[in-house]
């Protein structure tokens, strides 16, 4: 049996996302900017997958810009909002200590060019509250940028209080949500969301698509210049195959987002239960306040590099945190965030399911996992330590 169990990586296209792209390849494939039939016929089609993601999120289809993909939309929201706030003066911005990447360097380029940024603890129940965002706004706060649901650990922020706050201080709110669109609830408008970043290929679209909602009213600085796409505010001809796949897996994974949720936090749940069994484990993550899909440990005594490799090798496909970090031998800075120390960090391991894993699929996974981790265990000098008292546990 082969478990894919990384969908906070990537996810798998579904059929419905396939059957939307195909006609956009060779039968509908002219350029939307085109005045001509054909070019037309194109952007009739973009158009109906802009309203489509509108529909989805709660807003006009006016307030939604396409993107390559989430990290190109972050990076255009916080740059946005930074540069509206510094030509009224106001160079401070609120964030998270365990953001995206795409964030956080996003944050560092600012400081360099002056921004003060505050980043919230995420040690209190591997989170962050409304009220430490409240505590923090200034009178020169420009812009709150917190992620919607962590892609490591699966804290889901409190994005409405959040956002109800941020209305009344009369702050911009910018959520990167890639991990939550069409995995939970989500209404702009009701949320007082300002800026939404999303990425296709977390909710079963293609890789290498996006979209970034922008409220009516707040202007966008343009990343990419070039030509006039996008109400010229990202130039570059319009990926018309990804987007409607993105459209159509965003319309299929909020049309069964009710059905979805349970079944797959039910399964999430017996991995949290069966693997807290392991000695000397932790979760990682806010136990209430958490994606449905989203499994993360730290196992005392072993390296995460390690167990990936074994329980790939035992039919288990996962990841130690974010993708995009993969490459690092440095332990996750999300974990060291909620106060993971460097060695148990190491020993991280992170299960994402989606609505395609199976309850057989869960069985295996509490069957391989212990055993992969006593086996490593029982190679490890630092695990020895650990037994003999030479070390102290800390787990």
């Amino acid at each position: 049996m082969r478990v894919y169990a990384d969908n906070a990586a990537t996810t798998a296209m579904s059929q419905v996302a396939i059957n939307a792209m195909l006609p956009y390849f060779d039968k509908v494939y002219g350029n939307p900017s085109s005045l001509h039939s054909v070019g037309q016929e194109a952007k009739e089609a973009l158009d109906a997958a802009r309203a489509t993601v509108a529909q989805c999120l709660g807003c006009e289809p006016r307030e939604i810009i396409f993107t390559s993909g989430g990290s190109e939309a972050d990076n255009q929201a916080i740059i946005s909002a930074a540069r509206f706030g510094a030509k009224k003066g106001k160079k401070h911005i609120i964030s998270t200590a365990f953001e995206h990447h795409a964030v956080l360097h996003t944050l560092a380029k600012l400081e360099k060019e002056g921004f003060e940024v505050t980043y919230l603890d995420v040690h209190n129940n591997h989170n962050v509250s409304a009220q430490q965002v409240k505590d923090a706004i200034r009178p020169d706060t420009c812009l709150v940028t917190t992620m919607y649901a962590n892609n490591e650990i699966g804290s889901v922020l409190p994005i409405a209080e959040i956002g109800a706050i941020c209305k009344e201080a009369g702050v911009i709110f910018h959520t990167d949500a890639v991990q939550a669109v069409g995995h939970l609830h989500i209404n702009v408008k009701e949320q007082n969301i300002d800026m939404l970043s999303l990425s296709a290929h977390k909710f079963h679209g293609p890789k290498g698509v996006g979209a970034l909602y922008v409220r009516k009213g707040i202007p966008l600085v343009n990343i990419i210049e070039g030509g006039a796409q996008e109400r010229g505010k990202r130039a570059g001809t319009e990926n018309l195959p990804g987007i409607c796949g993105m459209a159509a897996a965003m319309k299929d994974a909020c049309d069964h987002i009710d059905e979805n949720m349970p079944k797959v936090a039910a399964m999430r749940d017996r991995l949290i239960e069966g693997l807290s069994k392991i000695p000397h484990s932790a979760v990682n993550g806010d136990l209430v306040h958490r994606l449905p899909g989203n499994v993360s440990f730290c196992f005392e005594g072993i390296e995460g590099e390690s167990l990936l490799l074994l329980l790939d090798a035992n039919g288990v496909c996962a990841s130690s945190g974010s993708a995009c970090t993969s490459g690092s031998l440095d332990p996750s800075h999300v974990l060291l965030a909620i106060g993971r120390v460097h060695d148990v960090a190491h020993g991280s391991l992170r299960l994402s399911l989606c609505e395609y894993n199976t309850e057989e699929e869960v069985d295996h996974i509490l069957k391989v996992v212990p055993e992969v981790v006593q086996y490593l265990r029982n190679m490890s000098p630092v695990w020895r330590d650990l037994q003999t008292g030479k070390r102290q546990y800390i787990l």
